[in-house]
């Protein structure tokens, strides 16, 4: 069998056309005589032949098509992997595939894609030079990339949580204290947790930026508290926006993706409540800004945690296992 690789359409074919068969022993026997006759041995050679070649047809076209079925079928379970929603990448070929002494390469591009707004992403920063021989199959994880992701998350409206009912008791009453319970009657006005929603929402793109103490990522978000008295129309008690920077460090352990955030920095920029109309009170804002802390950003990295985790399985992550993951510097 002799086969090819080539670029066909953005995707890698695999072109057996020129397939050829080469019958080291190919003997036809008529009712098991093994000496035949001049005009038997004519006949069966005449079959022999003819058989050879419809082989040689049949064999080789079906070996094209399964080669075909085999590079689409790899190539549609790549692109449906790295789709979710309209967020999706482009992986069609960045160069001519090679074939190399020991194994195949090809280039793929990774540039996100997301409806009319594909053109803010800018191209993958990746070079083939950056990577070794030792690996069958490489992605590469950059902040480019993980912008170009967390943008296209942005813009797609994903980047926003609502907290209400016992979910919301939990996040404000993560101790037993008297501060505790004084700045959570002054945000509440003694209206109970079912009667309020908290809602959470990015402002801005978060940035993402690899470092070697870990994965820091700035977000610039806003925190509404609403509260829905019995007979009374909807009152926001609390409106805050904050500059949050996380440091996170990711860990691969028993095919599961650990987040855990190693450093958080709160910087208020817009401060509002009517428990505290002055902002002179400081123990409202040193409440929150502990919560979010302790609780608040935990929470959502669990959030974060639990979704990534369930579309990787749902993409069929399990049937892959990640190994010994290289860390490439800028340099």
């Amino acid at each position: 069998l002799s086969s090819r690789t080539v670029c066909q359409k953005d995707k890698v074919a695999a072109d057996a056309s020129d397939c050829y068969l080469t019958f080291h022993k190919l003997t036809l026997h008529l009712q098991g005589d093994k000496e035949p006759g001049w005009l038997k041995q004519l006949f069966t050679d005449f079959i022999s032949f003819t058989l050879k070649l419809v082989l040689k047809s049949e064999v080789c076209n079906e070996i094209n098509f399964l080669a075909q079925v085999l590079a689409n079928f790899v190539h549609d379970l790549a692109a449906n992997f790295v789709r979710d929603g309209d967020i999706r990448l482009d992986i069609s070929l960045a160069s001519v595939p090679l074939i190399k002494a020991n194994y195949l390469e090809s280039h793929h591009k990774g540039l996100v894609l997301y409806k009319n707004y594909s053109d803010v992403f800018s191209d993958s920063i990746f070079s083939p030079s950056l990577l070794t021989e030792s690996r069958m199959l490489y992605f590469w994880l950059s902040e480019h990339i993980l912008n170009s992701l967390a943008s296209a998350a942005f813009l797609d409206k994903r980047l926003g949580l609502t907290i209400k009912g016992e979910k919301l008791q939990g996040l404000f009453e993560m101790e037993d204290t008297e501060a505790q319970r004084k700045a959570v009657q002054m945000i509440f006005q003694g209206t109970a947790y079912n009667d309020s929603v908290a809602k959470v929402w990015s402002l801005a793109h978060p940035q993402i930026s690899v470092q070697p103490e870990g994965t820091v990522v700035k977000s610039f978000v806003g925190v509404e508290i609403s509260i829905f008295p019995p007979g009374e129309e909807p009152l926001m008690v609390l409106y805050m926006e904050k500059e949050i920077t996380v440091t996170i460090q990711a860990a691969y352990a028993e095919k599961k993706l650990i987040l855990h955030p190693l450093d958080s920095r709160i910087e208020f920029k817009v401060f509002k409540c009517t428990a505290d109309p002055s902002g002179n009170d400081p123990s409202i804002r040193n409440f929150l800004q502990t919560m979010i802390s302790v609780v608040g950003i935990p929470e959502v990295i669990s959030r974060i945690e639990t979704a990534l985790t369930s579309l990787m399985n749902s993409k069929g992550l399990h049937l892959f296992e990640i190994r010994n993951p290289e860390i490439i510097t800028r340099k």
